[in-house]
C-alpha cells in the first residue's frame, strides 16, 4: 500500500497551492497499528504551521516536530487561536479521505508579515506539544508570507493505493 498526502492551503481564498507530503513513520506505524492491530484510533488531529526552512524527514514525530520545524505557537506573531487547528474530514471514499469541504482557518496575527514555510496533521491539539502521533508533515515549494488578519486556509488528504 502506498501512501499519499497533499495540503492544499490559500490565502483568504485566493492563491489555492497544492504541496505533497511525507507521511512519517511514526504516522505509519499509527495507521498499520490502528488498522490491523489492537491499538485505538486517535479521536482527533490538528494541523500545525511551521516556519523552519526545512524539508520533513520519516524519523520525524510528535515529540521533536515542534522544535526541529520551529512549530509556529506565538499568539502575537503567528495565529490568534489558542490551539492547532482541528482536521474535520468527510467521509471516506475511493481510498480517499480529506478536510478540503471544511478547511481548517488560521488566523495571522502579525505586527509586520509571517513566513510559513510547512505544515503538520498532529494528534495533540496544543501548540508545540510533543505528545501523540506525528502523521505527516510538508514544506511548501514556496514559503507562504501573511500579513496581519490574513486568514490562512490548509486542507489535507491521505490517499492510499495499491503499490
Amino acid at each position: 500500500v502506498m501512501a499519499r498526502g497533499l495540503y492544499i492551503h490559500d490565502v483568504n481564498g485566493e492563491d489555492v497551492r497544492e504541496d505533497g507530503n511525507l507521511v512519517t513513520d511514526e504516522g505509519l506505524t499509527h495507521l498499520l497499528a490502528v488498522a490491523l492491530g489492537a491499538s485505538n484510533k486517535i479521536a482527533q488531529c490538528y494541523l500545525a504551521l511551521y516556519s523552519g526552512a526545512i524539508n520533513p524527514a520519516a524519523g520525524w514525530n510528535a515529540a521533536n516536530f515542534a522544535a526541529t520545524a520551529n512549530e509556529i505557537v506565538s499568539g502575537t506573531e503567528g495565529y490568534s487561536e489558542g490551539t492547532r487547528r482541528l482536521f474535520q474530514p468527510g467521509a471516506a471514499a475511493a481510498n480517499t479521505i480529506d478536510n478540503t469541504a471544511s478547511k481548517a482557518a488560521f488566523t495571522i496575527v502579525t505586527a509586520s508579515s509571517l513566513t510559513v514555510q510547512g505544515a503538520a496533521l498532529v494528534s495533540d491539539s496544543g501548540k508545540g506539544s510533543t505528545s501523540g502521533v506525528l502523521m505527516s508533515a510538508t514544506r511548501f515549494s514556496t514559503p507562504r508570507v501573511l500579513q496581519n488578519t490574513d486568514i490562512y486556509n490548509v486542507g489535507y488528504r491521505v490517499v492510499l493505493t495499491s503499490a
